[in-house]
Order: structure tokens, then C-alpha cells, then sequence
């Protein structure tokens, strides 16, 4: 159904996704798109690129939509599941009685009412007896006035999410205020950037994402290290068998996915194994985020005929978050990868061309639809296919996450 659209996870306070929000381009402030208006441009987005429902989107969790008072008023979608979206009002506007109306409207239908940039401002308390959750951009000069409010929300049992969080330290501050959800990419903010001993389990593989890239594979190594570790050898066979990978044939070992599958191929496996297993005290979003861009950037490379061996484009997607899972500065942890300089430029941030996919996929994260276009045109990139890609990639790290760790908690049923 939708073809432009970017989300963003909201977590709880474990730091697990709660929900992701949907961020539309074919919507005014990336709200809902009005495809009634427009019938002509959704049967051609249906008809020739990749188009994604709300379950492929979201990973079959809540989906929070930001939707235009006049969609709101007169022409609301009644066809959503109010069992799986939860509509965002947002605070841009003085309300009169036919918004509170549909508001409530809306609520009998069973939907969850957020109200979202929520400024705490009075004009909006005749809709608080309808709002279910209060979104609130939090930073660090505005936290104690929001403090005081607080616990108006809660005695009226609203829950509160900490939106635009940017940085560890707020999270914990918010967190410590009593907030019960959290967005923003702090959780992709190392935690502490100083050098610090790193266990023997994880250097371990920190030595597998190394062989993954390089230019020849030293296949007797790689082995060698996986059969002395029961869990890898369970992860990596269970991995090179989900049927998103590998349809035809059940494959018993590395040497038999290597000769079945090929190098390259092979290689990806073994680097997307290794980073699952390196955050285990971190949140598994971190993961998702990693596959999303190691995929995204993979098919860029792969259309632009860039870095097939070793998978430059999957491995600077892949590796982007390796600095928040150890808490070192990138610099220093790609010293220990002897992988090629290219990828290495790319995750310091150095302006090259894969390291502007890098750039593309996480403007698409945070709905930079501006920053999407300009590094389109400076690639020459039809921004079409590139919707479809990212579309791609939200699907294939969907189904691949279950696959590449154990930790991943189920989806919602």
C-alpha cells in the first residue's frame, strides 16, 4: 500500500521496541498520506515499485500515524486496526468542537489517541479526556519546567513518551522522570568513548567480522573458530537455512554453505552472525538499525557495480553501529579490522560513495526526505528505486533478525 515511508522506533524502558513511528513523503509533514486526492499517483506507485503494508513496515508491531486535521475531521481511513495503530494529533493549532468531535469520534472506533509535540500548553486540556498517550520533546533546558507536569498526565493515566532524544544521557534523565517510552536515536549514541579492555568473547568476533572483510576468506579459520562454539554453529546453521536465504537445499555445515552459496554470500552470513552476537547488553534495535542499512547500502553497491568481494556496501551498513555496541570511537575500532580502506573511510565519515549511501540510509531514518533528494542527485539515483530499495531492506532485516539471534523477543501476535 505505501511506497514512501520511513519509520522510527520508539522503545520502553528496557529499551525494547514498543512501536515504530510512520513517517509518510507523500503526506504533507510526513503525515498520512490524503491518497483519495490523489488516486491516480497511488495506482502508479502500486503498479511499479515495491509498496509495503502496515505489518511489513512496523514488524507487526503498533504503528503511530500522524494524520492532518482534515483527514482527521472528514475523511479518516476507518479501514486501519485500532488493535495495531495508535493516531497521532499533533499540537500545531488551537482545537474547536469539530476536532474534539472527531477526536472522540475516533476513540469509539477503538483507536489510542496520541497527542504528539505536545507543548503542555492549557488550549489542549479539552482534549486530554481522549488522549490515551502525551508525546513530549525533552532536552536538557526544558526538562525540569517539564518535570512539573508531569504528574498531572499520570493521575489522569495517560502515558508519556520522551520524543527527540538524541543522546544516552537524556534517556536516563527521562527515564529517571518517570517517562514510559522513548524516541529518538540516543540508543545509537555510544555510551563512552575511551579505550577500555574488550572481553576475549567478543574479540573473538571482532576476528570474524575481520575475516568477513577481507579480500580472500580463509575459510580453515573461520571454521575453526565457529566449531569450538556451540552457539555460533547453532546461530550460523540456523541462519544459512531460513528460507528468505536459501529455499532449496538444507546446507549442514560452513563448507557446504560455502560451496553452495558462494564467497561473498558466505561472507555477509558470517559478519551479520558475528554482530548479532556482540550486543548482548545492548538494545536489539541496534541490530535491526545495523541490517536495515547493511541491506540498503548492499543494493546501491550492487546496482552501481561497486565492492562485490568483499561486500563493501553491506559491510559499511553492517559495521555503522559497531562504535555503540563496544562504546569506543570508530576510529580506533577499525584499526583492529583489517578490512579494505574504503570501508574503513566510510565509517569515520569521510566522504566517499559508499559512505554516502551510509548518508541516504540514515536520512531515511530520520525522514530527511531533503537530504534523500540531494544525495540522489549527486549519485544519479532515481529516488523511485531508491524508495523501493529501502522498502526491500525494511522487509529483509524484518524476516532476517529472528534468524541471526536468539535474543530478538518475538513479535507481537
Amino acid at each position: 500500500m505505501f511506497a514512501f515511508v520511513a519509520r522510527q522506533p520508539i522503545l520502553d524502558r528496557n529499551q525494547e521496541v514498543y512501536a515504530y513511528e510512520l513517517l509518510f513523503r507523500d503526506g504533507k509533514a510526513n503525515c498520512y498520506p490524503d491518497v483519495e486526492r490523489d488516486e491516480a499517483t497511488r495506482q502508479l506507485i502500486m503498479k511499479n515499485y515495491l509498496t509495503l503494508d502496515l505489518d511489513d513496515i512496523s514488524c507487526n508491531k503498533t504503528s503511530f500515524i500522524n494524520f492532518q486535521k482534515d483527514t482527521l475531521m472528514h475523511r479518516f481511513p476507518e479501514s486501519l486496526n485500532p488493535e495495531t495503530v495508535v493516531v497521532e494529533v499533533y499540537d500545531n493549532q488551537p482545537t474547536n468542537n469539530g476536532f474534539v468531535e472527531a477526536c472522540k469520534h475516533i476513540k469509539n472506533l477503538g483507536f489510542k489517541l496520541a497527542l504528539d509535540n505536545h507543548k503542555v500548553d492549557p488550549l489542549w486540556n479539552s482534549l486530554l479526556p481522549f488522549i490515551d498517550i502525551v508525546k513530549i520533546d525533552v532536552n536538557m533546558e526544558n526538562a525540569a519546567a517539564i518535570a512539573k507536569e508531569l504528574p498531572k498526565y499520570k493521575d489522569a493515566n495517560v502515558q508519556l513518551v520522551a520524543n527527540k532524544l538524541e543522546s544516552p544521557q537524556l534517556f536516563n534523565l527521562c527515564h529517571d522522570m518517570g517517562f514510559d517510552f522513548f524516541q529518538g536515536y540516543f540508543f545509537t549514541r555510544p555510551v563512552t568513548l575511551k579505550p577500555k579492555i574488550i572481553p576475549t568473547s567478543k574479540l573473538t568476533l571482532i576476528d570474524l567480522m575481520a575475516e568477513s572483510g577481507k579480500e580472500t576468506f580463509n575459510v580453515d579459520r573461520v571454521n575453526q573458530i565457529i566449531e569450538h562454539d556451540v552457539g555460533l554453529s547453532y546461530m550460523l546453521l540456523r541462519f544459512i537455512n531460513n528460507p528468505l536465504v536459501n529455499k532449496r537445499l538444507k546446507i549442514t555445515s560452513l563448507r557446504h554453505a560455502l560451496n553452495y552459496m558462494g564467497e561473498v554470500e558466505v561472507k555477509k552470513f558470517i559478519a551479520l552472525l558475528a554482530l548479532a552476537n556482540l550486543s548482548d547488553d545492548k538494545p536489539n534495535e541496534l541490530v535491526h538499525l545495523s541490517l536495515v542499512r547493511a541491506r540498503f547500502c548492499d543494493l546501491l553497491a550492487n546496482l552501481r557495480g561497486i565492492g562485490r568481494n568483499p561486500p563493501t556496501g553491506f559491510l559499511v551498513g553492517l559495521f555503522s553501529l559497531l562504535d555503540t555496541l563496544l562504546d569506543q570511537d570508530m576510529s580506533i575500532l577499525v584499526d583492529k579490522l583489517p578490512i579494505v580502506e574504503d570501508v574503513k573511510e566510510a565509517l569515520c565519515g569521510r566522504d566517499n560513495e559508499i559512505g554516502r549511501y551510509l548518508q541516504l540510509a540514515k536520512a531515511y531514518e530520520s525522514a530527511n526526505w531533503l537530504k534523500v533528494k540531494k544525495i540522489a542527485d549527486s549519485l544519479s539515483l532515481d529516488q523511485k528505486q531508491l524508495h523501493s530499495f529501502y522498502n526491500d531492506a525494511i522487509v529483509w532485516g524484518n524476516n532476517i533478525r529472528h534468524s541471526v539471534s536468539g535474543h530478538f523477543p518475538k513479535a507481537r501476535p
